[in-house]
């Protein structure tokens, strides 16, 4: 089949254009100028991929690529920031003003949703974005050489209770506790800002919890950490992390656990809740830590 691949910023563009590829699928891509990285092009050249950048604010343009392609499924991968559709510079062609004029709410699900519906309208329907990556998701349990302390996982469950209102309520999907007080709480920054900011508040000692949404759509705003994650833990003194098994991207793969092990930050996996119909997540082989 032809996929088409609608990308963002950072490495899971690339992770999913190559595992596509790798899989037999015939590849159009549509970047955003304004965010994708310019090697994802090199990479699509060398995959035989074909590639097109578009604006933003061009949906109108993207569907017709899509379309002449003959792409009847497309995977959205990668990073959009917030911030960039309310900080001027990008003018939405005539399809994202009518889509934007309809919008009751512009928060993360209202926008993408609004765009995966049009999408859809034009026969093009968007999968779950880590459908290729199954891999790369976290596991449940323990995932680093050291598990929490009792104080650390204090502090997760304390965080992981509010994170999950947080995200029930399309806010954000990071916050940072210490001492079973909240230190920061992330918006439309992103979450190695929101790790930093925390630093500069409460110091050394900071735990990170990363949640998914309640009802999380797997086609969109799908959680990710990285090894910039833990760089920026590290940088703020931050000592523990705590992702939602099945539904967080691990970008970076074992590199990740590496990283973290090397900083002395323990990462856990927190099972929760898989909707029906879908396989139970794998646990971690060596630990059976829960919390």
């Amino acid at each position: 089949m032809r996929l088409g691949l609608i990308a963002g910023n950072g490495r899971f563009p690339f992770l999913v254009l190559e595992a596509a590829r790798s899989q037999g699928h015939e590849v159009t891509v549509v970047a955003a100028r304004e965010e994708a990285f310019p090697e994802l092009e090199a990479l699509a050249a060398r995959l035989s991929a074909e590639f097109h950048w578009v604006s933003l604010g061009q949906l109108g343009k993207c569907i017709k690529v899509l379309k002449a392609a003959g792409v009847t499924e497309a995977i959205m991968a990668g990073q959009v920031k917030h911030t960039k559709i309310f900080s001027g510079g990008i003018v939405p062609d005539l399809t994202m003003l009518s889509l934007l004029a309809k919008l009751t709410s512009r928060n993360t699900d209202g926008i993408i949703g609004a765009v995966a519906a049009v999408l859809a309208d034009h026969g093009i329907a968007l999968a779950n974005s880590t459908a290729l990556l199954t891999p790369l998701l976290a596991k449940a349990g323990v995932l680093t050489f050291r598990a929490p302390s009792s104080e650390e996982r204090k502090d997760l469950e304390f965080g992981c209770a509010r994170a999950d209102v947080l995200a029930g309520a399309d806010i954000g999907q990071t916050l940072v506790v210490k001492d079973r007080a909240v230190v920061a709480v992330e918006a439309m920054e992103g979450t190695d800002v929101v790790i930093a900011r925390a630093g500069q508040l409460a110091g050394a000692g900071t735990r990170v919890i990363k949640v998914a949404k309640p009802k999380q759509d797997m086609r969109f705003d799908v959680p990710v950490v990285g090894v910039a994650t833990i760089e920026a833990m590290r940088a703020a003194g931050a000592t523990a992390l705590s992702v939602d098994a099945g539904r967080t991207l691990m970008i970076d793969g074992p590199a990740i656990m590496t990283a973290a092990d090397a900083a002395g930050i323990a990462i856990v996996g927190r099972e929760v809740a898989m909707p029906a119909g879908e396989a139970p997540v794998a646990r971690t082989q060596d630990r059976t830590y829960e919390y």
